[in-house]
């Protein structure tokens, strides 16, 4: 989606130098824009004279293994405190509309086969990485009731593209090396959101009068399982899908001995989210399909 030609409002964007930031500044190219360079400033009054929009990605982002000795708190200083501090301001200063990227981890971490997360479900955050998101998402809600700033929240899934970091890259690494994995007889269902379409739906969002005070769930449409993601990785990088049959119980029990439980947990189970809201609220349609959002995140 294009914002309107003459748009003409100011947007503020922090996080712009992030994974998705950089995208989003790139596509916002044209349009009144500003960078908060820190997302921890005290004051905004000068940052915020004339914006009429915030996109709020910065943040402190989930840590698998996190190490700090308090780490619900380590969250919810950047995650609770710098977000509510900034959408205070921004509602005093005038600021019309607050998008807030959350995350599905909001939702919970896993569902049942068949069954999906949609907005309307009771929040279940699983660790302080959610657990700081949901937080935050009740401060601006309360804040949206108390001021005349619309807020709107958005939760994706896993996000891919070019330049991911993390499990999905050392992913991709090993499927363009040709290595085998013993990942040919999982047949979860996940959902993900290619960099593309996030971006597409953070601008629908800036805009679209029927987003205020709402909450979505985004991904690309199409659940996958682990074995279907590998072979369309492999098929976008050019290259055989080298997989091995190993059943999901004997994938689990070598996790367990080499205390990987967690991340072997996120391959083989299920999360899905339902994105019929985005669709019927909204119009809004994924602008990518999986297999070109992967052959642009494989050919980097």
């Amino acid at each position: 989606m294009k914002l309107s030609q003459g748009f003409g409002l100011t947007l503020l964007v922090t996080g712009g130098t992030g994974f998705v930031g950089q995208v989003l500044v790139k596509r916002l190219s044209g349009q009144p824009l500003r960078l908060a360079t820190r997302a921890d400033l005290t004051c905004w009054d000068n940052v915020l004279v004339g914006v009429a929009t915030v996109v709020h990605l910065a943040a402190r982002v989930h840590i698998m293994h996190d190490t700090d000795t308090d780490p619900l708190n380590a969250y919810r200083a950047v995650n609770v405190e710098v977000t509510l501090n900034l959408a205070r301001q921004a509602a005093a200063a005038g600021v019309k509309r607050f998008v807030f990227i959350s995350s599905v981890k909001v939702n919970g971490e896993s569902t049942q086969p068949g069954r999906t997360f949609t907005e309307a479900d009771a929040p279940n955050p699983k660790d302080p990485y959610g657990q700081s998101k949901h937080e935050a998402e009740k401060g601006l809600r309360q804040i949206a009731v108390e001021t005349c700033m619309e807020v709107v929240i958005i939760r994706p899934p896993l996000v891919y593209g070019p330049g991911v970091k993390a499990n999905f890259a050392s992913l991709m690494r090993a499927v363009q090396r040709g290595w085998p994995l013993p990942l040919g007889a999982v047949h979860n269902q996940r959902s993900l959101v290619a960099l593309d379409n996030l971006v597409d739906f953070i601008i629908t969002c800036i805009t679209h009068p029927q987003a205020a005070n709402q909450t979505f769930l985004v991904s690309d449409g199409q659940d996958l399982s682990i074995t279907e993601l590998v072979r369309s990785m492999a098929q976008a990088a050019g290259v055989p899908a080298r997989l091995l049959p190993v059943p999901v119980w004997a994938l689990k029990a070598g996790a367990s001995l080499l205390g990987k439980s967690d991340e072997v947990q996120r391959l083989c189970g299920n999360l899905q989210v339902d994105i019929s809201k985005a669709r019927s609220l909204l119009g809004w349609v994924p602008a990518v399909s999986v297999q070109e959002a992967l052959r642009r995140a494989m050919v980097v």
